[in-house]
């Protein structure tokens, strides 16, 4: 059986509240550890109207706290906002709180506009030194040194995964020069999956954490009643992902009937080429779409991630999507 993962951003929907948004959060982390995940991960954006995972960490720990066994993580925390030692305290922290429970997936992107960038970090020049900050950050987490002027309490001896994220070749490479598991963010940015999966297990460096390359791809998952329900479903992600790319986001959109009607043809054929590494229609639909995916590119793990308005059917699509995964096999 292939493990499976699940991916939120805790999304606001339009008529909804941030409150709304994580009191979901936590019934639906309680939902997937019933249905077998094997990780809730949680996302980190900042000024998004439609986005709650700002503060990561401390959404971990109340998804961790309302939860018994599953992993939970961050997919993740965006390193150059931080400094490696704050972030090795919080994260060792959740862990000496959870033990064996807590993973940490770093990405290199800012995780929101340039503005808030720069007041997240005062400047803008610590994403040059991600390699070396994710370098420190190990070393917080490992075993004490004798003589180590600074260390991370809690932190030190905890040995938190470290999951390196990205949509390009940079993040392959530097997993696999670090000997790290590597999560593809093909749920978005599908472009260059096929290349940096090559570079990943094709230059993989064996290490202390990890003996050989191991990866985790991320799908879009829509599973509906039927075909039409799920495209309908998928119709509020769509409107998001065109509101981001014309620099309006906001709260998740409502679903519409016809989404051809809603958006410009040629914005439209962009969202859904970046949106392309999903499952959407009825069970047998989805079933049929992740077995090709999985087949295709061979995962050692999944991890699925939807934004679709209505709770209830968004928890029925996460379902749905376990069910599927839990008969596949590689």
């Amino acid at each position: 059986m292939t493990l499976y993962s699940l991916l939120d951003l805790a999304p606001i929907p339009e008529g909804g509240t941030a409150q709304t948004a994580l009191r979901n959060m936590a019934e639906l982390a309680r939902h997937a550890e019933a249905c077998g995940y094997n990780r809730y991960w949680l996302a980190e954006h900042h000024n998004m109207s439609g986005i709650a995972s700002a503060a990561t960490s401390v959404l971990i720990g109340h998804v961790a706290g309302v939860t018994k066994t599953m992993r939970v993580g961050a997919g993740g925390v965006m390193l150059p906002n931080h400094a490696p030692l704050v972030i090795a305290e919080q994260f060792g922290t959740l862990a000496t709180l959870f033990p064996d429970r807590i993973d940490l997936g770093l990405g290199r992107a800012p995780g929101t506009d340039m503005a808030t960038a720069r007041a997240l970090r005062r400047n803008l020049q610590s994403g040059d030194n991600f390699p070396q900050d994710v370098v420190e950050l190990l070393g917080y987490f490992a075993n004490a040194q004798q003589g180590a002027q600074v260390k991370a309490i809690p932190g030190v001896g905890t040995h938190v995964p470290v999951w390196i994220l990205g949509s390009s070749l940079y993040g392959a490479q530097l997993a696999a020069h670090l000997g790290l598991p590597y999560a593809f963010a093909s749920h978005f940015a599908p472009a260059a999956l096929e290349q940096a999966i090559a570079v990943y297990r094709e230059t993989f460096q064996p290490s202390d954490s990890l003996k050989k390359p191991y990866f985790m791809l991320a799908i879009n998952v829509f599973a509906g009643s039927d075909d039409k329900e799920a495209h309908y479903l998928m119709s509020s992600m769509q409107q998001a992902f065109a509101n981001l790319r014309s620099g309006r986001p906001g709260p998740l959109p409502r679903p519409v009937e016809d989404i051809n009607a809603h958006l410009d043809p040629a914005l439209l054929a962009g969202v859904n080429e970046a949106l392309s590494c999903s499952a959407v229609g009825s069970k047998d639909s989805v079933r049929s779409a992740i077995a090709s995916l999985l087949k295709r590119y061979e995962p050692d793990e999944v991890i699925v991630t939807s934004q679709i308005h209505d709770h209830t059917a968004r928890m029925r699509s996460f379902e749905i999507a376990a069910e599927t995964l839990q008969s596949l096999t590689i």
